[in-house]
């Protein structure tokens, strides 16, 4: 009765971790979820007296099967048939070199499935009868380190009583498959030389969700995963950060504060804030939304399509009558699973969603195309058109690079309707890709770990995801060579235009969400600090401002001048506001700096430092948290942040407590 009851309780685990797959991406990764279930079996004592606890196993193992061709690997060939149930079909077994890549956490699992297995059969002919020669090239490849099952032509696990631990299987070191754009930080820019810094506006938070998942599987972040302005974008802005000031004539307002540099005493950071005001969804424009969702094979771990399927049905629950969902799918074809349905007939919406399965190639150009018409054929004029896009981003039928991809959706967005991607899952994610056509497409990009980034994005941040209030949004600044030496740009490089881009109306730019900041960040070094580069020998030096110039022209007191361009939602015409920072913006101490510079300041020291970025590998983790902890006041994002740096400081080998006192920076 004891052993039953073990098995029940083993079977209820392994149908909660495949009922509520949202629940066991976020507390259990893959590996640990399959090769419990397989220790389970493993450690399971039988009299081989057949029996319904003997059923129980072959269920579970037939279970364990199922989990693993999930992924595309089929691993019950006739050694397991002859081991399980005579009346499992045989298959051949794969080279599973081909499938997957070698030290994956299948191949350790299988041990414990094998050792499970055998011994609830006892030794098997077929088994037996296996030889290094007929072995799957992988099985070999990995045998010295994993100990399988009869393929030297022995019985290893025959003794039931001399089990080895889990822990004796080393768990292979994950490797990362998933495609990143490789890019550099902004350089240091004279200010003599090149006193202008345009870019375009980005309201993607895409890296930051990434970063979070590498961290919380215990690794550091793949350098090209970080991307600084996405990091210091994810967080809302607080009340208590600085109150904003409206820029007449455009729908944003904008704060701006300067203060010493914690990381470099010889510099100060300028911190601008650029704020939309808030919009009740109640109040929004009726949406015409069409979800695409990709269903080929590469989705069917829990952490992407049955994500993607708890994601919609949030979503779903919020859409008023006026709404429109259309859903459409595709993986070796496409099809629209569901045509333009209002808003208030949920039931039929999450039917849909809950229809669907994965399996199949990825023709996600195809896709594209069909929602894309699905979209023009409930079009809703001054309403919100949108695309989104669920999918890890491996397209691998029809047009499939970023190029191709790229030019059909700029085509596109001519009609009026956008483009938002939300990334799910981890090897074979396609971030540069991704992150890309959501910005051609004119929407943004987020990136999905879990049901808790889920409801940030699609419940508490719903209108600033699917409502523009302003499109094609840039940036130019200018230095004032008179008190500004040099300059270095944190984040953005992605986003910078030339300087004649500014005033080009053609040129496409990052559109920007109700109820959105964006925050933008740079390191100056002042008239009188040290400059990074030599004064140049054949240029002439700009005079110092005096404070009697600064009395008699008020350019003197001006470090920097910002402009800002954007253009309606549904507009072609680009306005344009402005705005001075002037010196008298500087605050004396960085700890007497506002809440939203220090904890930006946090958040942008992070992603440098997770990027290896120069000037910070003496930076100790215990002053980031100090800064950020400092400035976090009561949002849970930012009190999450605090965990995300202890956990980098404890995979990087460091203590985020320890190490220098983070006193002794930021003074």
């Amino acid at each position: 009765m004891k052993m039953r009851n073990l098995l029940i309780g083993t079977v209820a685990v392994f149908l909660i971790f495949s009922i509520v797959p949202a629940f066991a991406a976020t507390t259990m990764t893959r590996y640990e979820a399959a090769s419990r279930l397989a220790q389970t079996l493993s450690t399971v004592n039988f009299d081989g007296a057949g029996g319904e606890e003997d059923e129980i196993l072959k269920k579970l193992v037939l279970e364990f099967r199922k989990e693993l061709e999930v992924i595309g690997v089929k691993i019950l060939d006739q050694r397991f048939a002859s081991l399980v149930s005579a009346d499992v079909g045989a298959q051949k077994t794969p080279d599973m070199s081909e499938t997957l890549p070698s030290g994956h956490w299948v191949y350790g699992a299988l041990a414990w499935i094998e050792v499970a297995a055998q011994k609830f059969a006892g030794p098997s002919p077929r088994v037996m009868e296996q030889s290094a020669s007929n072995a799957p090239a992988s099985y070999n490849r990995t045998k010295a380190t994993v100990p399988y099952l009869g393929y030297a032509g022995e019985n290893r696990f025959a003794q039931s009583s001399s089990m080895i631990s889990l822990a004796s299987i080393p768990r292979p070191s994950p490797q990362e498959t998933a495609r990143y754009s490789a890019y550099d930080d902004n350089p240091v820019k004279i200010v003599a030389r090149d006193p202008l810094s345009t870019f375009s506006l980005d309201v993607s938070t895409a890296s930051y969700a990434n970063v979070r998942r590498f961290l919380n599987a215990g690794r550091m972040p793949h350098p090209d995963a970080v991307r600084v302005e996405e990091l210091i974008n994810y967080f809302p802005a607080m009340a208590q950060d600085m109150t904003p000031t409206r820029l007449e004539g455009s729908p944003f307002a904008a704060a701006c504060e300067l203060a010493p540099c914690p990381w470099n005493d010889n510099n100060v950071l300028l911190w601008v804030s650029l704020t939309t005001q808030e919009l009740d969804y109640k109040k929004a424009p009726p949406a015409n939304l069409v979800f695409l969702v990709d269903v080929s094979g590469s989705m069917s771990p829990p952490e992407r399509l049955p994500l993607v399927k708890a994601a919609l049905k949030m979503l779903t629950a919020r859409l008023r009558p006026e709404d429109r969902i259309s859903l459409v799918t595709y993986a070796g074809s496409t099809r629209v699973a569901l045509e333009a349905t209002k808003g208030s007939e949920k039931a039929s919406i999450t039917a849909a969603i809950d229809g669907l399965g994965a399996g199949g190639s990825t023709a996600g150009a195809a896709g594209l195309t069909l929602a894309y018409q699905q979209a023009r054929g409930a079009f809703i004029k001054g309403g919100v058109n949108r695309i989104l896009l669920c999918t890890d981003g491996d397209f691998n039928v029809g047009a499939s690079s970023t190029e191709e991809l790229e030019a059909m959706v700029k085509k596109e967005r001519e009609s009026g309707v956008t483009l938002s991607i939300l990334g799910f899952g981890t090897d074979n994610y396609n971030d540069a890709m991704m992150t890309k056509i959501a910005s051609v497409g004119n929407g943004n990009c987020s990136y999905v770990d879990g049901m808790s980034e889920a409801r940030k994005v699609l419940d508490e941040e719903m209108t600033a995801t699917l409502v523009t209030v302003a499109k094609d949004v840039k940036a130019q600044i200018e230095f004032n060579p008179a008190n500004v030496i040099e300059y270095r740009q944190i984040g953005y490089e992605k986003r910078q235009l030339r300087n004649e881009d500014f005033n080009n109306d053609k040129i496409d730019a990052g559109d920007v969400g109700a109820g959105r900041r964006v925050t933008i960040l740079y390191e100056l070094t002042l008239v009188g600090a040290k400059p990074s580069v030599d004064p140049l020998r054949y240029q002439a030096s700009p005079a110092p401002a005096s404070d009697d110039a600064a009395s008699t022209d008020m350019k003197g007191d001006e470090l920097a001048y910002l402009k800002f361009r954007w253009k309606a939602p549904d507009g072609d015409v680009s306005s344009r506001a402005d705005m001075p920072v002037l010196k008298k913006s500087v605050a004396k101490t960085f700890a007497g700096s506002g809440t939203g510079l220090r904890f930006t300041a946090a958040v942008a020291a992070y992603g440098q430092k997770l990027r290896n970025g120069p000037g910070l590998e003496g930076m100790k983790w215990s002053a980031i948290e100090s800064w950020a902890d400092g400035a976090r006041g009561d949002d849970p994002w930012r009190a999450e942040f605090l965990q995300l740096v202890k956990l980098a400081a404890s995979i990087s080998g460091a203590n985020a407590s320890s190490g220098a006192d983070a006193s002794s920076t930021g003074k």
